[in-house]
């Protein structure tokens, strides 16, 4: 068979002429021959194969840019980029999902800061952070209070005192009164003023080593707790005995576990597994996962740094906080496992019970 007009290709291929064009000037496909008087593209026939991978890559809503990776790749090499294509794909679904979820209910007026609860709640509050045995200073940030529960995990010279300005930047939710239905906002509001409060702290003390910080807090409404969650401390829910992660790490390596190139089992030994692919700090991805959770009396909640989550089990912490009764003994209980399996960074524990209002 000969070269195949642009038209016949376009027609073999499912891809426009315009298309075409476009890939050409992009050098994603490139015409086999073009007629220098004419300037007519001609097509062979054993570049339909490329033509119409790059047609269902397109249709999965690849970048161009990413296609032309792909299409360079031998067989095996790209299946593995486009599941991780994929991957990354669901988990912008997900935090999308979470996100409408939250608009549901903020548009629906079940906003918590508006919404009666049936049985009157509050919640007892612990918070303590350890250097651990190994640092040299402590760079994380706990705090606990009636309303706010919050972890940061600082990095870079002046990941001490990012960590703080960030909590700081938060409290203000203590005291003050949520207009009704605009929680929503309000939480949008404090990432941005945390954000800001981090940029202040390096640009004041001249950092050039990627100071920021991590940030996990939860907001207590009367009835729900709303989750801000940016980097890897982690929040986890006890609840009927049973331990859940309710947050997701934003590191590199979780994502490689997400897209299949790595297990859990070597996500754990990575050398690279604190790396961080989300943080408040100058040049990092600020976006916050947020989400709402409906308080139950009897629920349990554990915000954690890292000190804790990579070096104690997670049914050593379901032990814990299953056997303590007091969020103060549990908290010191979580520090004490952490350095005991050698306290290798900061570690900080927030933990808070869901209980009827003591009138």
């Amino acid at each position: 068979m000969g070269l195949l007009t642009i038209g016949a290709f376009a027609k073999a291929s499912r891809l426009s002429p315009k298309a075409l064009r476009l890939y050409d000037e992009l050098g994603l496909l490139t015409p086999a021959r073009v007629d220098p008087v004419t300037g007519y593209r001609l097509y062979a026939p054993d570049q339909l194969d490329q033509a119409r991978l790059v047609a269902w890559l397109r249709r999965l809503g690849m970048p161009l840019a990413r296609i032309q990776h792909v299409c360079a790749l031998d067989a095996g090499v790209a299946g593995q980029e486009v599941r991780a294509f994929w991957a990354q794909v669901e988990a912008d679904t997900a935090a999308r999902r979470d996100l409408a979820a939250f608009l549901i209910d903020h548009l629906s007026r079940k906003d918590p800061a508006m919404s009666p609860t049936a049985e009157p709640l509050e919640i007892r509050y612990a918070a303590l952070s350890d250097t651990g045995l190994v640092r040299e200073s402590n760079q994380d940030t706990a705090y606990a209070g009636s309303r706010l529960l919050a972890v940061a995990d600082g990095c870079g010279s002046q990941g001490a005192p990012a960590s703080a300005a960030a909590i700081d930047a938060l409290k203000h939710l203590e005291t003050d009164d949520l207009p009704a239905g605009n929680l929503l906002n309000a939480l949008d509001d404090v990432i941005e003023q945390a954000k800001q409060a981090v940029h202040d702290v390096a640009r004041t003390h001249s950092a050039s080593d990627n100071t920021g910080t991590t940030l996990t807090a939860m907001l207590w409404t009367g009835s729900q707790l709303a989750l801000v969650h940016i980097g890897d401390p982690r929040a986890y829910l006890l609840r009927r005995g049973e331990l859940f992660q309710i947050t997701h790490d934003h590191t590199m390596v979780q994502s490689m576990v997400d897209e299949g190139r790595l297990s859990p089992e070597e996500a754990a030994s990575h050398p690279q597994r604190s790396l961080l692919a989300r943080a408040l700090g100058p040049g990092a991805d600020t976006t916050p996962d947020m989400r709402l959770h409906d308080a139950r009396r009897g629920d349990r909640y554990l915000l954690c740094s890292d000190g804790l989550s990579t070096v104690v089990r997670a049914q050593d912490i379901h032990r814990v906080l299953s056997e303590t009764s007091e969020p103060e003994q549990a908290v010191r209980e979580l520090i004490t496992l952490a350095n005991d399996s050698g306290g290798p960074d900061n570690v900080s524990c927030v933990v808070a019970d869901v209980m009827e209002l003591q009138r």
